[in-house]
């Protein structure tokens, strides 16, 4: 989201982000940027709770569970973790889209 915020700044328009309502995008944390982002042009808006129809990547999830996760076993969370990243790589080349892969950095002591 800074990055958002920083290209809105820059260009001097205006980001909206839509997002659902999973606790990382709502943590005290983020709450506390929002004035910030605001500043710079970046708007968060939320998708309704509880609302899977209106959030596009529910689709995504169920068609990656149902095609490239069905009937397998993972002995680790790594090895969920890498089939996750493979399935999505694969449903992006059938559908002829691009995937990036985005690392997240945390602060967090936790």
């Amino acid at each position: 989201m800074e990055q958002e915020a920083q290209e809105a700044e820059k260009t001097g328009g205006t980001r909206v982000i839509v997002q659902d309502n999973g606790p990382i995008h709502r943590c005290k944390e983020v709450q506390q940027l929002w004035p910030k982002w605001e500043k710079q042009g970046l708007y968060i808006f939320f998708l309704p709770k509880y609302c899977s129809e209106m959030n596009p990547i529910e689709l995504e999830w169920q068609h990656l569970n149902k095609n490239e996760l069905a009937g397998q076993m993972f002995d680790d969370e790594l090895q969920l973790a890498y089939a996750v990243i493979d399935g999505v790589q694969a449903r992006g080349e059938r559908g002829n889209y691009s995937t990036q892969r985005v690392k997240f950095h945390s602060n967090s002591t936790r």
